[in-house]
């Protein structure tokens, strides 16, 4: 158990200097594309390839991880994001959005990779259950796949925060600079830290593999499609934009104030297995939980729609909204991580990992072109009616998972 905890610490430690990276780069992107007159549809256009070529990742990264070992596929997503940081450097004549879009294709097979390979260690990292274990086991899983994801998330908002802020004093060559020599350096470390061969399998999964064949694991992932939709048709450009061009924000103050709020829905997810503890089950949610969850997020962007439309002061409604919004899309996305770790077998869960992150990034890309769309038609309103439809869409799919798959 020593060793496990050791390699899921170094896994964690290398999660997070890539995560702030990840976070970073987004920032510096919105902010610096914005500045330079790129309209709202444009900005999201920058992020097609990104999302695009995560659905990509993540539906061969489970079946490479299960070839070549998951230490190495997150080496590969380091090193790639350091290419991707590097190519942004370039003078702004050759920053034409063809050439973002290749570099944002780069970083995002780099952030997949990594996310799978840390999610997926995860559960290799915890101990053969033996009889009678199955409840401890899962209460443990639940613990440390919380702890995992909501330290990622408080970092990638600090990565919000440190983008902006790196914009405003440094500029936007030297952030990228500085965020590709740091994560380098990381790389490094992690390569000499970690065992060789994590997830890697005997048998050598075939391609056709990658599709999964349980339905619970079908089922959670398009249900994944659409919760993780319905957070990015507002958030990636709709929600910066309007908190820069209607409230007039300063770029570190939106910098500041997402990266807050990614805190806090960190601490949330990281909390999730205390915030859940009262309730019926005494190791993990279940498939029940999912839905009644799911079921209340949905009321929170249409209220806040409904309140913009009703001409309430923008800036509380918005910034109430996101609190209330985070709280609660906090907890249904550790459930989320949770339940496809608990439905997936030791020998196939860098497969089904990638499967359901292949979903995951399937739904960040509607939502992205959606953002972009919908605010330069409809506004920041249009955006949320969308995202409210897209949970409600999530939870209808959430029906076939059993109360308790105990």
């Amino acid at each position: 158990m020593q060793v496990g905890l050791k390699n899921y610490l170094v896994i964690t430690a290398g999660y997070w200097g890539f995560t702030i990276t990840d976070g970073a780069i987004r920032m510096l992107v919105v902010l610096y594309f914005h500045q330079l007159g790129y309209s709202p549809f444009q900005l999201a256009m920058l992020f097609l390839f990104y999302e695009f070529f995560g659905v990509v990742t993540n539906l061969v990264g489970g079946w490479l991880g299960a070839r070549i070992g998951l230490n190495r596929t997150m080496f590969l997503g380091m090193g790639l994001q350091v290419i991707a940081l590097s190519m942004l450097t370039v003078p702004d004549t050759l920053l034409t959005v063809a050439y973002v879009m290749l570099a944002q294709a780069l970083s995002g097979i780099a952030k997949d990779l990594n996310k799978m390979s840390a999610k997926a260690s995860v559960k290799l990292m915890l101990p053969s259950q033996q009889k009678g274990e199955s409840k401890q086991a899962e209460k443990r899983l639940f613990k440390w796949v919380a702890i995992l994801t909501g330290s990622k998330n408080s970092l990638k908002g600090a990565g919000f925060f440190i983008g902006a802020a790196l914009l405003s004093t440094i500029g936007f060559r030297s952030a990228l600079a500085v965020l590709a020599g740091s994560l380098l350096l990381v790389l490094l470390i992690t390569i000499v830290l970690l065992p060789a061969d994590i997830g890697k399998t005997s048998d050598k999964p075939k391609f056709k593999q990658l599709f999964s064949n349980t339905p619970e694991i079908n089922w959670l992932s398009a249900a994944r499609f659409f919760l993780f939709g319905s957070r990015d048709v507002w958030f990636v450009v709709g929600l910066p934009v309007f908190l820069s061009s209607v409230l007039g924000w300063q770029h570190t103050k939106v910098g500041a104030f997402l990266a807050l709020w990614i805190i806090a829905y960190g601490f949330v997810q990281a909390l999730a297995p205390q915030l859940l503890r009262q309730s019926r089950h005494h190791s993990g949610p279940d498939g029940a939980t999912s839905r009644r969850w799911i079921f209340v997020l949905a009321i929170i962007p249409a209220a806040i729609a409904i309140a913009l439309q009703l001409s309430a002061n923008p800036a509380v409604a918005v910034v109430l909204g996101l609190v209330i919004f985070g709280i609660v899309f906090a907890i249904n996305s550790a459930i989320h991580s949770f339940l496809i770790l608990a439905y997936s077998d030791h020998d196939k869960v860098s497969l089904n990992v990638g499967f359901y992150y292949m979903a995951n990034a399937g739904g960040r890309l509607s939502g992205t072109v959606l953002s972009g769309l919908a605010y330069q038609q409809w506004g920041l309103t249009g955006c949320l009616w969308i995202s409210s439809a897209f949970i409600i869409t999530a939870g209808l799919l959430s029906s076939p998972l059993v109360p308790d798959k105990n």
